[in-house]
């Protein structure tokens, strides 16, 4: 787990399918959630945030959580499984993005994109909201924090044409900041938003009214 970026403290060596298999049958239980995520026991935590109730989720939890997290991969489960279901979504995630420590302002990042993939009915003003929250970001140089930027960017930009568009505006901008963290993460970007299967997708689904949900692409892997 060390190797991968994640923290292996208070760990007991659960493997993700056997989470996954444990919450299928727990389903839905959000005092127990509370209690697995109070345990502070790494894999608890993500249980804790496959079985949650996002319809019970309340603000303060989201903020007692995001200030608790430690690991990308509890953050990335927390906000891609419950926190971006949640009516306090799209406010978090501009909040958290200002903030200074590097996995509550992953956190953000990884909402905004959370967002982009599961959000159907948003509208792009929404997305194009989150643009210069994600210019700004672009310049961490810490690699959790830079890593969801970039993946914040890319999804945004995934979902149609027009956000294609903006996304590769934006790279650009970022492109010519002084900045290696921000170097990187708009040659990662521009590398799949301009790519040709990026474009034949957004084509297909612009002509075709495709239903099918934007493509996820790839995590950022920590």
């Amino acid at each position: 787990m060390a190797r991968y970026g994640i923290n292996p403290v208070n760990t007991l060596g659960v493997s993700a399918p056997d989470l996954w298999g444990l919450a299928r049958r727990i389903r839905h239980d959000h005092e127990l959630a509370l209690a697995l995520w109070d345990s502070g026991i790494h894999e608890a935590r993500k249980l804790a945030a496959l079985i949650d109730d996002p319809h019970l989720v309340t603000s303060g939890q989201m903020e007692r959580w995001v200030e608790d997290l430690d690991s990308w991969d509890v953050c990335d489960a927390a906000c891609s499984v419950l926190f971006d279901k949640t009516p306090h979504a799209w406010t978090k995630a501009a909040a958290w993005t200002r903030r200074r420590g590097q996995f509550v302002r992953r956190a953000g990042f990884v909402l905004m994109a959370a967002l982009a993939v599961h959000d159907k009915e948003a509208p792009d003003g929404r997305f194009l909201a989150f643009l210069p929250l994600i210019e700004r970001g672009a310049t961490d140089e810490r690699n959790f924090a830079k890593k969801a930027v970039n993946w914040a960017l890319r999804q945004i930009g995934k979902r149609n044409p027009r956000l294609n568009r903006a996304a590769v505006a934006s790279a650009r901008r970022i492109q010519r900041l002084d900045s290696p963290a921000a170097r990187w993460v708009a040659a990662d970007a521009l590398r799949e938003l301009t790519s040709p299967v990026t474009s034949a997708r957004l084509v297909a689904r612009q002509v075709g009214g495709s239903r099918r949900r934007p493509a996820r692409g790839r995590a950022p892997g920590g």
